[in-house]
């Protein structure tokens, strides 16, 4: 067999560079970027590596490790997870930097390659700088703690195992059950090591990515309960959109008069104006769909992990005769609230299911039903633009929403992650555009938006990008600006200034709990508590000193010009925005399990007890099985 003399690192970069995933008959490049900071454990070997070939993959320099991945995995999302980056790191901590990256991707089932190195697999120079030495296992690192926070992980201690380890990272990635991080450790000695590979190795290889088929058995189930329910709705998750399934659902949501929810993942999967998008649902969800919800008699979730934001802890489903049909490529989420689980890819299951209710002669959802889902829905807009319609004094978060949503337009990408932003975002942002709307909700990560909005513009430069982001996690994380600048990749920041961590404020009073610890206070001298003035932080000059463009805007008018101007712009620009705390946008009839103390000095605990104990008899404790025939 033909070979060639090549160290780990160098095959590494060969093989990364040769792999290409396919999906009806579309072929793209798979991986063609990378991240990295360097250390002294990776910059002789993955470093050097990555010098040699620059026309194998493009080389990028976060700030922060975490960052990195956060905007790798922006990137994939935008690319409905058909294309890939990576991020090498140096041994400790910029390897553990990586973790919580980790975690955001492989909750939200998004594919990021990790590439952190490790201790020397000769263990001589032991323990190395850097290295965790652990009493008991003298081959456990820091790196072990990916285990947990990735789909797939190994460590590459002799040349020959990238042969084996390599074409299965390449299989996880490309997996639409099984994606998430994939980590593969390298120790700094092993990537340095010649071995003579096979030339096979680096040839091109053509990942497909699958699209499974529902049984027939299982459509024809579903299609017996639709025909039989009175009140259906569906639930649209982010699988809905990962599948682009949106022309299925619109034309299954149309035949049949059934009107459509959305989760975070899902919103965008119709426009917001369609007749038939009732909003979303859940804990964050609007009048429509949580009302629907309640009197439903038949949910389809289509492409959703019905996470606890989506049924509202359990209380957003009331009709005892309810019936779940659960859509999705993963078997555990099919099966979730004891649904008739039709396992297969979103876009399959719509088309086969419409073509079965159609032969079967099934003619939709009752007039009836039709005329309350259109006036519950002109209620919600209704509602939505009452909320974001300015004021005459001062702005609220809501407003800011308005604005920015009328000034980009239904087709920009809105980037967001935590905070009160998302929930917010979720009711009042207006979008037409399947990748017009980029939430982070898996793992609620303060600190995704700037870098993701950075991966997002890189996966498609000519589209708008506005980042809404809150002060805290501005805070958190905020250098992805420098990178921006430095590659000169323009997008908007709106930086909703509203004094702290207004969010869990909100939710800390709403437990009975006075304020505490969350909003950006100076430490009061006369009672020892950080209840003192507010910390006066001037982001827009942090942001200037970071070489972006910086407005500071207190009205309406304002706001509409500084993102008039962003809009145009050639470079980085942030609009900090100064809004009222205590405007918010109120809850519309969802909830969200959280405990309240059933002990405590303060009497606004004890009343909110007796409230959390009053919502916790809605929950449903189990879903009876929905069967099959």
């Amino acid at each position: 067999m033909n070979s060639e003399r090549l160290t780990v690192a160098q095959a590494l970069v060969r093989f990364l560079a040769a792999q290409y995933v396919e999906r009806d008959g579309h072929t793209t490049r798979l991986l063609e970027a990378i991240w990295g900071i360097f250390g002294h454990g990776q910059v002789a070997g993955l470093g050097i590596a990555l010098a040699e070939a620059p026309q194998h993959l493009r080389y990028l320099r976060p700030q922060n490790e975490q960052a990195a991945v956060h905007a790798a995995v922006a990137y994939a999302k935008h690319h409905r997870r058909l294309r890939v980056q990576a991020v090498t790191t140096s041994i400790g901590p910029g390897a553990t930097n990586m973790l919580t990256g980790a975690a955001t991707a492989t909750v939200n089932r998004l594919p990021v390659l990790l590439l952190p190195s490790d201790y020397f697999a000769n263990r001589i120079p032991d323990p190395v700088l850097q290295q965790l030495e652990h009493p008991i296992s003298h081959d456990a690192s820091v790196n072990d703690a990916f285990r947990a926070v990735s789909r797939f992980f190994d460590r590459i201690s002799r040349p020959e195992q990238l042969l084996a380890a390599l074409p299965e990272a390449m299989r996880v990635l490309t997996d639409p059950v099984e994606t998430g991080a994939v980590t593969l450790a390298l120790p700094e000695d092993v990537q340095t090591e010649v071995y003579d590979w096979p030339q096979a190795f680096f040839a091109p290889r053509v990942w497909h990515i699958r699209r499974p088929p529902p049984e027939a058995e299982r459509i024809e189930s579903a299609a017996a309960l639709i025909q039989r329910a009175k009140r259906p709705l569906i639930v649209a998750g982010g699988g809905t959109r990962y599948s682009e399934a949106e022309a299925a659902l619109k034309a299954f949501a149309e035949a049949f008069g059934i009107p459509v929810a959305e989760t975070q993942a899902g919103k965008g999967a119709l426009p917001w104006n369609h007749p038939m998008n009732v909003g979303p649902i859940g804990a964050n969800g609007g009048l429509a769909a949580n009302r629907l919800a309640k009197a439903a008699d038949l949910i389809i979730a289509v492409g959703t992990r019905l996470g606890d934001f989506a049924t509202a802890s359990k209380t957003a489903f009331e009709n005892p005769d309810l019936k779940v049909i659960g859509i999705n490529v993963v078997p555990f989420d099919a099966a979730k609230l004891s649904g008739l689980s039709v396992v297969a890819d979103a876009r399959e299951a719509l088309l086969a299911l419409k073509a079965a209710l159609e032969a079967g002669g099934y003619r939709g959802s009752e007039p009836e039903y039709r005329r309350e889902v259109q006036k519950l829905k002109d209620l919600w807009d209704a509602e939505v633009d009452r909320l974001v319609t300015p004021g005459e004094q001062g702005l609220s978060q809501a407003q800011v929403i308005g604005v920015a949503n009328r000034v980009f337009g239904p087709r920009a990408t809105v980037v967001a992650a935590a905070g009160s932003l998302p929930g917010d975002l979720l009711k009042l942002w207006r979008t037409e555009d399947p990748l017009g709307y980029h939430l982070e909700y898996g793992y609620s990560t303060m600190g995704y938006e700037i870098a993701a909005g950075l991966g997002v513009k890189m996966a498609e430069p000519e589209r708008d990008v506005l980042v809404m982001v809150g002060d805290g996690s501005y805070l958190m994380m905020n250098s992805e600006i420098v990178t921006a600048v430095a590659e000169g990749i323009p997008f908007t920041i709106l930086l909703v200034n509203n004094f702290g961590f207004q969010s869990i404020h909100g939710l800390q009073r709403s437990v009975g709990s006075p304020s505490f610890g969350n909003e950006l206070r100076h430490r009061n001298p006369e009672t020892g508590l950080l209840d003192g003035e507010v910390v006066a932080v001037d982001f827009a000059a942090h942001a200037r000193a970071m070489g972006a463009k910086a407005f500071k805007v207190r009205d309406a008018a304002s706001l509409e010009a500084a993102l008039e101007a962003a809009k145009t712009s050639q470079q980085v620009t942030l609009i900090e925005a100064i809004v009222d705390p205590e405007k918010r946008v109120p809850n519309f009839e969802g909830w969200w399990d959280v405990p309240v103390p059933q002990k405590s000095t303060f009497e606004s605990v004890r009343r909110a007890r007796a409230e959390y104990e009053a919502q916790q008899k809605r929950q449903r404790r189990a879903f009876p099985p929905t069967e099959a025939k």
